[in-house]
């Protein structure tokens, strides 16, 4: 875990593939029957919402899924060419052979559980307390992450130079209130948890007796652990989330964890001072570990190691975990297809490697260039906007335009591509394969610590389909997955293409002056350069879209969470309001436009944004966000900060009293 995480636009669920692939407003998705006053999200996306059908393999299908389909079949051509390609040679061997790994089911499942032996050996082999630090190391090395989260990260108070980050994990379920919450389907779900681990342990071999038995042994634990890590909220505050210290001080808050054998056993001999992310969480860590019984702690490494390996196993083991994973918590029937499956693994381990085949083909370097000169708009409203703002005190401002001059932009791919030298990859043992990119990738990020911070990296691979902004390099990235239509399209006309990428360009630059990313200076540091009086009309208006938030149903009797939400909801309202602005630049700059299909550029511009998060979504899905994502649900994300906005309402003409139409006295601005 990430304690100051990339904010992410988090560009889940799209459109069917088959769709166009020019970046266009189409009426045919429209419901005209609703008046954009009264619900503007269901005005653009009325129609396609009636007829849409989730795929068997989806939990959710929206618009972003038009790019995600269309780079995976990109890249599936890429893997098949690789795969059969006869004397391939560096990347190209490299995802060719992972890839071949992946496909070969019979092989995978001729091997059973045989190449995770020595790892399970290892388990049962764990005869005292003090043998657990090292075994806890073990498995992050190959990426599984039992205990607690461990990763470098660049110093929050010092962002140019690398730290060790430890922070709360080791949880199976995907977040602790599923441990704690008294209702009557976190019962359930919880009964349906122990009763997976049980199905899972048999299939591993265990008497059903004793897989029961160890179920429960695994939950007590893992809700011990859930009792003492933080709720989602409070991990959004970066300063109370960073508590730099040194080995002797984190030795203390755990005296029964062997701290220098942990970091001798991943090959960190000198970690110097460490960032130790929620103590609290260490405290009750170290309490488990004195007052839980060795065989409970060996059934939760074991459990954490077949139920993350469990996708690379057999068919048996690779259903029973979907069964859980994909069916209860989101609802979703059907696994997609299993070359897809392989493709994502793929992506995870040795994006970088795929990802400089992938841009070959599919990213022209005009595309570069037209992004970096919409970016450049972008950041120009958003000074204009920082240089007007009326409730910015001047010190304020100035230290806000420093940062914004700072900003760093990353388009496409990196100009230095990750070098995998050493990185061994057979045709054989795909869950071995997932296993060596880890240990690969986890000492390469263990290499990092104590020195300066590679300023060139990426944190997603060429081919995703979304965008980041990072708080302590201060950058906004933009990969070339998500440069293509509906997003971007170098022929559409100037709303389309601000109201979609322009909306997502500026909603990346308003994470760095969110409630999180403004906490953090133009080098990447975490520090309050705010003076007092404007920080407190900052948190003034920050709550008022909290409040406007927590109003909203995300799904029957689950409200939306303002607080949790509140980053992006920021973002998107920020972001919208700043690329607006640009467009309005730029058609001064340009030709005159007439309407086109019967819209204005104003009102193409807030339907390209509209159209670009329609989403159908299954309800166990819903619940899942609702509990656990930092991002409001799809209808909310149009209408919430459309309804703020002046823009929106000279646009299209929205009366005031009307649904869109917040009251005066409701309406939020921040930036």
């Amino acid at each position: 875990m990430r304690k100051h995480p990339v904010s992410l636009l988090a560009l889940a669920a799209l459109l069917p593939f088959a769709a166009t692939l020019r970046a266009e407003i189409n009426p045919a998705n429209f419901d005209t029957s609703v008046k954009p006053s009264e619900d503007f999200y269901r005005y653009a996306n009325g129609g396609w919402l009636k007829t849409a059908v989730i795929p068997p393999d989806k939990a959710g299908w929206g618009t972003f899924e038009e790019l995600d389909e269309r780079s995976k079949a990109s890249l599936h051509t890429i893997l098949d060419r690789a795969s059969t390609a006869k004397d391939a040679t560096g990347i190209t061997k490299l995802v060719g052979d992972f890839f071949a790994s992946g496909m070969d089911e019979a092989g995978i499942k001729a091997a059973g559980t045989k190449p995770l032996q020595g790892a399970l050996d290892s388990i049962a082999a764990l005869d005292k307390p003090e043998g657990l630090p090292a075994l806890i190391a073990a498995l992050h090395r190959s990426g599984t992450g039992v205990g607690f989260s461990f990763s470098p990260e660049p110093d929050p108070k010092n962002s140019s130079m690398v730290i060790a980050g430890l922070g709360q994990g080791g949880l199976g379920l995907p977040d602790r209130d599923y441990y704690l919450n008294d209702d009557d389907a976190s019962k359930k779900l919880r009964d349906e948890y122990v009763a997976h681990i049980g199905r899972m342990l048999a299939l591993a071999g265990d008497k059903p007796e004793a897989a029961s038995a160890s179920a429960k042994a695994v939950m007590a634990l893992e809700t011990a652990l859930a009792k003492g890590s933080k709720i989602r909220t409070e991990l959004r505050d970066p300063v109370a989330n960073y508590h730099r210290m040194s080995v002797d001080d984190l030795q203390k808050t755990t005296p029964h964890f062997s701290w220098a054998s942990y970091f001798k056993a991943v090959g960190l001999e000198k970690p110097g001072d460490l960032d130790l992310g929620q103590p609290d969480f260490f405290t009750k860590l170290d309490e488990q570990i004195s007052a839980t019984p060795l065989p409970a702690w060996r059934d939760y490494l074991r459990w954490q190691l077949l139920s993350d390996a469990s996708p690379f196993l057999g068919t048996e083991f690779d259903e029973e975990h979907f069964g859980f994973y994909g069916k209860t918590l989101t609802g979703q029937p059907k696994q997609s297809d299993r070359w897809k499956r392989v493709l994502k693994v793929i992506d995870g381990s040795i994006g970088q490697a795929m990802g400089q085949l992938y841009v070959a083909e599919n990213f022209p370097p005009e595309s570069k260039e037209a992004m970096l000169k919409l970016v450049s708009h972008l950041l120009t409203s958003m000074k204009q906007r920082l240089e007007k703002l009326e409730w910015m005190d001047e010190p304020t401002r100035a230290r806000a335009l420093e940062k914004l001059a700072a900003f760093t932009v990353k388009i496409g791919y990196p100009d230095k591509w990750r070098d995998y030298t050493g990185l061994v990859i057979t045709r054989d043992a795909y869950v071995l394969n997932v296993r060596r990119s880890a240990e690969f990738d986890f000492a390469h990020e263990v290499g990092k610590i104590g020195k300066p911070v590679d300023k060139t990296e990426w944190h997603m691979s060429p081919s995703t389909v979304n965008a980041y902004y990072n708080p302590t390099r201060n950058e906004i990235v933009f990969p070339a997955g998500i440069l293509q239509p509906p997003f971007f399209d170098a022929k559409a006309d100037l709303a389309v293409n601000y109201g979609a990428i322009g909306g997502v360009i500026g909603h990346e630059i308003s994470h760095g002056f969110d409630d999180s990313g403004r906490q953090f200076d133009g080098a990447g540091n975490l520090t309050d350069w705010w003076t007092p009086e404007c920080a407190a009309r900052f948190k003034e208006r920050t709550g008022g879209i909290v409040s406007q938030f927590n109003d909203y149903v995300a799904i029957e009797d689950l409200k939306v969470n303002g607080s949790l939400t509140q980053g992006e909801n920021i973002a998107d309202l920020a972001g919208l309001k700043i690329a607006f602005a640009a467009l309005k630049s730029a058609l001064r700059e340009s030709t005159p436009v007439d309407k086109i299909g019967g819209f204005t550029q104003e009102q193409r511009f807030f339907l390209s944004w509209a159209t670009g998060w329609r989403k159908s979504q299954r309800p166990e899905k819903s619940r899942l966000l609702a509990r656990t994502d930092s991002h409001s649900p799809a209808h909310h994300r149009v209408n919430g900060p459309f309804s703020n906005l002046d823009e929106f309402f000279a646009a299209f003409g929205i009366p005031e009293g009307s649904p869109m139409r917040r009251p005066v006295e409701k309406r939020v601005s921040i930036w």
